[in-house]
């Protein structure tokens, strides 16, 4: 058999070198004996016990005289063999070098004391195998083994392996080892792979395990010798960490186990049409180079099959899953095997083939197809925008109109009309309403401790005193129509004193509410990363939502308290009456805050703050509109109504 023939020769070879070199083993010859064991168990414990018990000796170049010793053995390449010698060898302590397959199944150090490999370690060889098929994406893998013991140990590594590594094994099919491998690479491949699984299966990739090239993990397990087996003691030291130039100048090196320490080949069998081939090294696994250059690969000198159409060729299950897409298992099936599902809402899968989706971080967004993260914009109302520009000017206008206002009545403060309204309350009034357009401009711009602090407080106090006046005004004019009746003593509590009360009294009340608002939880920029896709809302948080509710509805008692007021007062003189104006006021603003607040919850961002500016704006002008409008028409439109004559004349 050639191939167990070339080993003889280089044995023989190894022999005559290390001999004839003084460098290696000075002072020392080594010999060998050979023997078959013929593929028989029988056989194989005869021929083991020969050497310990015959001297007829054949040694080249002989030097030192004959040596009745045995200092080691040179195990089979078959596992069964390895296996019977060490059960005789192990009785006499003698080393054991395993060149093929054998792994003791026990770990007895008096029965197995020494073994060693004269090949590399085959861990460096399963994981080299590992890093080719990851390093194509072949992960639906076919395995061919021999029906054997060395076929099943050849499984039980490799599968966990492929497992650990996120591979699965297409099909195993055990077959009958080629004996009479002639060399012919292809024949023997050609005659493996036709067969059913093989053929029906997508797998592109198959790991064959050859009989002849199996390569089984050595460990010595070190005994305590006694002295009268010295010898095969200093072997076993010799080759320990041992290293020397062969004849090809190249390093050979044992590790401490004896292992060869040497890398592998990763070879292309390029294919001719005539079917021969030749054999082009494409890389290398090399266990002694850095870490993470172990592996190397020069894919431009891989040449492919021509019947692939797909270079490399894929080895999967399934199409891998696009991105935006996760992987779905299906029942019943290995986890190589799946459906492709879309990733869930605000969820991205940015590779091919990601095992789940996974969500964006919280200052980003999927975008539509799912595939990549976006930042998210920044969602607050700005300066330079238009819903801004709108209500910045609005509230201008509303300023300069109620500055306006306010100009008409100082100018005519003399006339009847002004003095009939009590010109301190409706300076007051017009300043507030002055004061809350203006506030809305705290509103505008990205949220900072300062608006936030004083957006809430400063609406809410402005507009209470707003209401205060109001109620102030109706009372009075209740009153005053009292004390025009004969006999009454209500007289005395119509007077500027009793304005200001009802005023301070009724804005000091918010104003205790701000305070105990802004000493427990005041309002503080945040921002909220969840309420809208795709954008970052900058916010004012109101600490505690229930202040701010305090806020509301203390200006709507206001409200109601001067509706119901102006509401029981509308049937007074018209000439006289301002009530039927401020009940329609109060009703504007009550019919405004009331739809504010499902608005105001309904909505998120900037919209948000937009539909408290719009309520503002609202409310302010309803109440500037309704009270304020039919008096500045009488001053300037109709001076000639603008007297003392006109306003006392009673109208029912």
């Amino acid at each position: 058999m050639t191939k167990f023939y070339q080993h003889i020769l280089a044995l023989v070879f190894a022999i005559d070198e290390i001999n004839e070199n003084p460098t290696i083993l000075p002072n020392v010859s080594l010999g060998f004996h050979i023997y078959d064991s013929y593929y028989d168990s029988k056989m194989a414990y005869r021929t083991t016990l020969d050497p310990i018990f015959k001297a007829n000796h054949f040694v080249p170049n002989y030097r030192c005289g004959i040596q009745k010793n045995v200092i080691g053995v040179i195990g089979g390449l078959g596992s069964d063999t390895s296996w019977c010698m060490a059960n005789i060898l192990g009785l006499f302590k003698i080393p054991q070098i395993s060149y093929g397959s054998f792994e003791p199944a026990i770990n007895d150090e008096t029965k197995f004391p020494s073994f060693y490999r004269m090949v590399p370690n085959e861990d460096h060889q399963y994981k080299g195998i590992i890093q080719l098929l990851l390093h194509f994406g072949w992960k639906w893998v076919g395995l061919i083994t021999p029906d054997n013991e060395d076929g099943e140990r050849f499984l039980q590594t490799i599968e966990p392996m492929l497992f650990n590594n996120g591979l699965c094994s297409a099909f195993t099919e055990r077959v009958k080892p080629n004996l009479h491998y002639d060399g012919n690479i292809l024949g023997m491949l050609g005659t493996w792979v036709s067969f059913a699984p093989f053929t029906a299966s997508k797998a592109n990739a198959v790991l064959v395990m050859h009989l002849a090239a199996v390569i089984r993990k050595r460990r010595d397990a070190k005994a305590k010798l006694s002295p009268q087996y010295i010898e095969p003691w200093q072997l076993q030291s010799f080759l320990q960490r041992i290293s020397f130039n062969n004849s090809a100048g190249d390093e050979i090196t044992l590790n401490e186990y004896g292992e060869l320490a040497a890398g592998f080949d990763i070879t292309n069998l390029v294919t001719f049409r005539n079917g021969s081939y030749v054999r082009v090294k494409v890389g290398r696994l090399d266990p002694q180079a850095p870490p993470g250059k172990e592996f190397t690969i020069n894919e431009d000198r891989i040449k492919w099959h021509r019947d692939f159409t797909q270079v490399p060729p894929p080895s999967t299950c399934n199409d891998n899953c696009l991105p935006g897409y996760g992987k779905k298992k299906k029942e019943g099936e290995k986890f190589c095997c799946y459906d492709c599902d879309q990733c869930p809402e605000g969820m991205i899968s940015n590779e091919k083939d990601m095992e789940t989706c996974v969500s964006c971080p919280e200052d980003q967004y999927p975008n539509n197809d799912q595939d990549l993260c976006i930042p998210k914009i920044p969602n607050f109302l700005a300066l330079d925008e238009t819903l801004a520009i709108v209500s910045t000017s609005s509230a201008l206008l509303f300023s300069l109109i109620t500055i306006l206002v306010l100009g008409i009545f100082i100018k005519h403060r003399d006339t009847a009309i002004v003095k009939a309204n009590n010109r301190s309350l409706t300076y007051g009034l017009l300043i507030s309403l002055l004061l809350c357009f203006l506030s809305s401009l705290l509103f505008i711009g990205k949220p900072n401790k300062v608006t936030c602090l004083l957006r809430q407080t400063a609406f809410g106090i402005v507009f209470s005193v707003a209401l205060s006046s109001i109620l102030a005004k109706t009372i009075l004019v209740v009153l005053a129509f009292m004390a025009t009746k004969p006999g009454t003593n209500i007289r005395k509590w119509v007077g500027k004193e009793l304005a200001y009360s009802i005023v301070l009294s009724g804005s000091i009340a918010q104003v205790g509410i701000c305070v105990v608002w802004l000493a427990t939880s005041p309002p503080f920029p945040d921002v909220d990363l969840h309420s809208m896709t795709g954008e970052i809302i900058f916010l004012c948080n109101e600490g505690l939502d229930s202040m701010f509710y305090c806020v509301l509805g203390y200006m709507g008692f206001l409200a109601t308290v001067s509706f119901t007021v102006a509401f029981l007062a509308r049937k007074l003189p018209d000439t006289f009456n301002e009530a039927k104006f401020i009940t329609f006021s109060m009703l504007v603003f009550c019919s405004v805050w009331l739809s504010f607040i499902p608005t105001y919850l309904s909505t998120r961002g900037k919209y948000m703050v937009a539909v408290e500016i719009f309520s503002i704006f609202a409310s302010g002008a309803g109440l500037l509109a309704c009270i304020f409008a039919p008096k500045c028409y009488i001053i300037v439109v109709r001076p000639d109504l603008n007297n003392k004559e006109q306003l006392t004349q009673r109208k029912v």
